[in-house]
C-alpha cells in the first residue's frame, strides 16, 4: 500500500469536506469541475481549427470571440478567462507562451505539455522564437513575421493555424485529425500527409 496515496486521498477528501461545511462548493459541483476539466484536450481546439477551416461564419466568430465560439460547439467555458485566437496567415505566424508559469486554455487544448511549462521554452519563445519553432521542425520562409503572444492567468490565446495545402475537399473529421497541440500553440504547423479517406 502507498502511504503518500493514502495521504493524498486523505487530503483530498478533507478538502472537498470543507469546501462542502463551508457552503462553498459542493460534492456535485466538485465532480461536475473535474468532468469539464477532464474533457479538455487537443482534440477539443482541432474541432474547432477544423470548422473554422471548412466554416467563414464560424472561422470568424471564432477570431472575434474564442470563448463564445468554443461554447457553441459544446466546450464548457464557464470559470476559464476569456479564450482569444491567433490566426496565423502567409505573412505572419504566432508563437503562444506563459512567460510566467504555464497558463494554457485548457478547456480547448487540456493540460499544458512539459515543454509548454519548461523555463527553457519560455525563454527561448520570447528571446528566438523563430530559432526555437526551427527545431520543432517549422521554418518559416524569409519575410514571415513571428509574433510571440503572452498567455496569460487572465486570458488565454490559442492559434488558428494556417489549413495546409491539398486539403480542399477533406472532411472537418479529416483535417482536425491533421491538428496536434503543438499546431495550436505555435511551434509546429499543420502538414497534410496522405489524401482523406
Amino acid at each position: 500500500m502507498n502511504l503518500l496515496a493514502l495521504d493524498d486521498d486523505r487530503l483530498l477528501g478533507a478538502l472537498r469536506l470543507l469546501l462542502a461545511e463551508k457552503n462553498l462548493a459542493s460534492p456535485a459541483e466538485v465532480a461536475e469541475r473535474l468532468a469539464i476539466t477532464e474533457q479538455g484536450s487537443p482534440a477539443q481546439g482541432a474541432r474547432m481549427v477544423a470548422k473554422a477551416w471548412t466554416d467563414p461564419a464560424f472561422r470568424a466568430a471564432m477570431l472575434e470571440d474564442g470563448t463564445r465560439a468554443a461554447e457553441s460547439q459544446g466546450i464548457v467555458m464557464r470559470g476559464a478567462p476569456p479564450l482569444g485566437v491567433l490566426e496565423n496567415t502567409p505573412a505572419l505566424h504566432h508563437l503562444v507562451v506563459c512567460t510566467l508559469c504555464s497558463c494554457y486554455p485548457r478547456a480547448v487544448l487540456g493540460y499544458p505539455p512539459f515543454w509548454y511549462k519548461s523555463a527553457g521554452y519560455r525563454a527561448r519563445a520570447v528571446r528566438d522564437p523563430r530559432g526555437l519553432i526551427a527545431e520543432w521542425g517549422t521554418v518559416l520562409p524569409e519575410g514571415v513575421k513571428i509574433r510571440v503572444v503572452d498567455s496569460t492567468a487572465d486570458y488565454r490565446w490559442m492559434v488558428l493555424p494556417l489549413r495546409p495545402a491539398g486539403t480542399e475537399g477533406w472532411s472537418e473529421d479529416a483535417l482536425a485529425a491533421l491538428v496536434h497541440e503543438g499546431d495550436m500553440v505555435g511551434v509546429t504547423v499543420p502538414r497534410a500527409a496522405a489524401p482523406a479517406a
